[in-house]
């Protein structure tokens, strides 16, 4: 009988091993992240940002210099998480956005053309 408990408990602790194997462990005031989607962090973090105390008025709603703030704070938050392109890179980009405008360009100008002298050529002119 005392097997079969033992081999229960440990049956048990082979199914807890697999259903944590499931997750990741973030750091120590962190919850777990689950693995799989994006990479994410624990909602702590996310909301440590807007634990700031907001300015309210007494009726309950946020005042517009508060939202203004609060505006400009996501703006800095938002613009701290982009991968801003080095020089070289930012040449490339600029390269080939001017040659595909400029092909795309050719393909309207012949376009225009071929159909302005098809328009003349059936309505005569």
């Amino acid at each position: 009988m005392a097997d079969s408990n033992r081999r229960g408990e440990d049956a048990a602790d082979e199914r807890d091993d697999q259903v944590t194997d499931d997750v990741v462990e973030g750091d120590e005031e962190d919850e777990p992240v689950s693995r799989g989607g994006t990479a994410t962090r624990a909602r702590k973090r996310a909301e440590a940002a807007d634990s700031r105390p907001k300015a309210k008025s007494e009726t309950g709603r946020v005042g517009i210099f508060g939202r203004f703030g609060r505006f400009f704070r996501e703006v800095v938050a938002e613009l701290r998480k982009v991968i801003w392109p080095t020089r070289n890179e930012l040449l490339t980009y600029t390269a080939v956005v001017v040659v595909f405008v400029a092909v795309v360009l050719a393909i309207v100008t012949g376009l225009d053309f071929a159909f302005g002298r098809g328009v003349l050529w059936v309505f005569g002119g």
